[in-house]
Order: structure tokens, then sequence, then C-alpha cells
């Protein structure tokens, strides 16, 4: 008798204690690119179990990458519903609806996708620009960020 084996997906707390920012910006080549930064809000967790659930949170979304690596094309997991923009998760009940504004949720339309960073380190959701560059800085110095490209189609 085979019993098959299922790497758990996140649940639906990780999703609450998420906090996300997202900016319109350059890519590489110069094109104007939608971002999302997820990180996990600072809690009562300990700085290893918040790391291990962004992993897990990388897992269910399709394994995101290094900064050095090649930046992988996530399954089919944001979704643009008026001016809102949801991120679908496997195995969670409900998506994460990312803070949006009209231009940034049109350049996400118009390239039918958003560049996922997601952050191992915490970062509160209260974190203004300033703080969220500092933290994008030491978090690519450090390889404490994992790339994606999530897309709506």
């Amino acid at each position: 008798m085979s019993v098959p084996i299922t790497v758990p997906g996140p649940d639906l707390r990780l999703l609450v204690s998420l906090a996300a920012w997202t900016w319109p910006g350059s890519r590489p080549d110069g094109h104007e690119a939608a971002h999302i930064l997820i990180t996990h809000a600072p809690a009562l967790t300990g700085p290893d179990t918040a790391e291990a659930r962004m992993l897990q949170l990388s897992a269910s979304l399709g394994g995101l990458a290094g900064a050095r690596d090649i930046v992988p094309q996530l399954e089919r997991c944001l979704q643009i519903v008026g001016d809102q923009v949801l991120l679908h998760v496997p195995g969670v009940s409900r998506p994460l609806r990312l803070p949006a504004h009209r231009p940034w949720t049109e350049l996400v339309a118009h390239n039918a996708e958003a560049l996922l960073l997601l952050g191992l380190d915490p970062l509160p959701q209260s974190a203004d620009a300033a703080r969220v560059d500092a933290y994008l800085d030491g978090a690519l110095a450090a390889d404490r960020l994992l790339f994606g490209r999530a897309r709506t189609r």
C-alpha cells in the first residue's frame, strides 16, 4: 500500500500575517514593470518561524528564485477585479488583496504580470517608502529576497 505525501500549503493565518506593498518601477531592459513586495509582519513568532513560513509560501507559489538566479514565471496567481488586484495562493481558501492604485493596476493589466518580491525578514505594514527602500537594499545585499513573475493569465 502506498500513501501519497503532500507538502502542506500555507494556511489562511499566514496570509493574515503578511504585509504587502506595490509600486511601478523599471525592469533591467528599461520597460515599466509592476512590483509587489510581500513580507511577514513582525509578530510573536520567532524569525526562524517567519522565514520558514515565507519559504512555504514561495513553494506554494511554485518556487521563487534568489537575486542571482533566473526569475521564474509563476503559475497564474494574480486576478484583477475592478481596481483591486488579488494574489491567489494555491491551498489557501481566500486570496490576498494587494494594495493597489489605478496606475499600478493598469500596469499589471497591460503587462499581464508583476514582479513578486518575497522578503524573508519581517517588515511592519506601517513602513513608509523610505523604510521599504532601506529594507529592499538590505535584503538584496544579504540575499534575503526571493523573486518571481506573477501572471494574470
